[in-house]
């Protein structure tokens, strides 16, 4: 990091980092417009790099650059040299590689065919493996993203035409995934064979739109058309939209932590609006989790829906006890013991005034190390709190995901290491409850889980992987690739 100190932010390391998000536009004068403020939309899935590819008459351009949408794309100058009537981009949270300037998004190759640019949300189970087959054929790789895996596999293969050389190497891959590609002619959108990545297409203007979610429509003002579905890839040229199975069926097993946490809360996912989603699975908490209290305070912002459906089922007063500064981006500052006690404080602050004597129903959308929640609970107790109660709107997370999110190891996670009257103990409250696994897809499906056939991916909460680890299987896999820095 060129000697610079390593960003920390105290409250988003005991967070699940988001994942990616994609957006693309084809067949509209100002697609690169209409693609910066989807992105802009989509900023909560990944804040680390945005970027952009446009193409117009016979030539691509693109813009990258790390920083937020805002930071990347403001200047005039940059979106006049993104023309064209088709684009893709992307907002990026890395999950696998580094932080680098090559990393970013949508990545680009000149083939036979002419050129691709790519931008993926997810992550390929067998990348590694794939990637160290490619070397030992001769692919030189230029990123340390398993993105360019595909890029390589479609160069390599036999076919001809540019669908069928995606299709050939879309077979190779195992993960969980959504993407969006664009070349001379065409845009492309697939999504993973069990659908655990978010993709919708959309309708503007008689130019058709794909995003990770429906809030990037909105922004746009599109029409919301449908779901890309589990292993579908939708093929969009000058004669339409057509859609292609390159994969046998299987059964569908979205993630449900889009529902949780990820997607934002005005967004439509899977026929099922969040918010409303959110405020259900806080009811259910109310029912499985009831307390004598005086008041019920969200943990903002994403504890603030099922907090108000945990008010509302328990009858009792919704107040905001904890005020969030939505002002503060990560600090820079070396992460000593005295700064990570303080770093909570810089996103959120006891109002005293709400909080003084009473019993509180703390309600929070997870606990990941724990770490978070034990500094809100000083908080609460500094600020006179009689009892402090918390209520979690999610069964505990116990295992580590492999497919697009970042999460700690497993033996980081405060639930895989103790049991829930420990970590009660540990955070400091007076009870701590997590919804049930039953609880959630009761909120979310209006059924109990069915350990057969259950509906969502949810291995983080209960350690059942649909996708093959083949990566982590490998004993020969590095953690990291050996480009980590670069100037930029």
């Amino acid at each position: 990091m060129n000697g610079q100190p390593i960003p920390y932010d105290a409250h988003e390391v005991d967070r699940l980092r988001d994942e990616c998000g994609v957006f693309a536009v084809f067949g509209h004068v100002d697609a690169a417009a209409h693609t910066a403020l989807g992105l802009h939309a989509l900023q909560h899935r990944g804040q680390e790099s945005a970027g952009i590819v446009s193409y117009d008459q016979g030539h691509f351009n693109t813009h990258r650059g790390l920083g937020l949408v805002g930071d990347t794309f403001s200047s005039p100058n940059v979106m006049e040299r993104l023309t064209g009537s088709a684009s893709v981009g992307h907002v990026r949270y890395s999950t696998t590689g580094g932080t680098i300037l090559r990393n970013v998004q949508p990545l680009f190759a000149e083939f036979s065919f002419g050129g691709l640019a790519i931008a993926h949300n997810g992550n390929f189970t067998n990348g590694y493996c794939l990637r160290r087959e490619l070397v030992k054929r001769g692919s030189i790789f230029q990123s340390t993203t398993d993105t360019e895996v595909l890029i390589h596999l479609m160069a390599t293969s036999s076919y001809h035409a540019v669908e069928d050389r995606m299709i050939d190497a879309l077979r190779q891959i195992e993960g969980a995934y959504s993407m969006v590609a664009l070349t001379n002619d065409t845009v492309f959108g697939v999504r993973d064979p069990l659908g655990v990545r978010p993709l919708v297409i959309g309708s503007l203007d008689g130019a058709t739109v794909l995003a990770s979610e429906t809030c990037a429509l909105d922004i746009i003002g599109a029409e919301f058309v449908r779901d890309v579905r589990p292993g579908e890839l939708v093929v969009i040229d000058s004669e339409g939209l057509h859609s292609v199975s390159p994969f046998p069926p299987a059964r569908h097993r979205f993630c449900v932590f889009e529902y949780i946490y990820f997607a934002r809360p005005d967004s439509v996912v899977e026929g099922s609006g969040v918010y409303e989603v959110r405020k259900n699975i806080g009811a259910e908490l109310a029912r499985e989790a009831p307390v004598e209290a005086d008041m019920v305070v969200p943990v903002p912002d994403s504890g603030t829906p099922g907090a108000m459906g945990y008010a509302v089922e328990a009858g009792l007063p919704f107040d905001l006890g904890i005020i969030r500064n939505h002002y503060v981006g990560r600090t820079f500052i070396e992460p000593t013991d005295q700064i990570r006690h303080l770093g909570v404080r810089l996103k959120h602050n006891a109002n005293r005034a709400n909080i003084a004597g009473k019993r509180i129903v703390l309600v929070d959308d997870s606990i990941v190390r724990g770490t978070t929640s034990t500094k809100i609970v000083e908080m609460m107790r500094e600020a006179g709190a009689a009892e402090v109660h918390m209520r979690i709107a999610s069964p505990p997370i116990t295992d580590s995901c492999y497919y697009g999110v970042d999460t700690p190891e497993k033996d980081k996670l405060l639930a895989a290491r103790l049991p829930v009257e420990d970590i009660a103990d540990e955070i400091g409250v007076d009870s701590l409850v997590y919804l049930s696994i039953d609880g959630l897809y009761r909120a979310t499906t209006g059924e109990a889980r069915n350990s057969e056939t259950p509906q969502f991916c949810d291995a983080c909460l209960t350690g059942d992987y649909p996708i093959r680890l083949i990566d982590q299987e490998d004993g020969d896999i590095p953690a990291q690739l050996s480009l980590l820095t670069e100037q930029v």
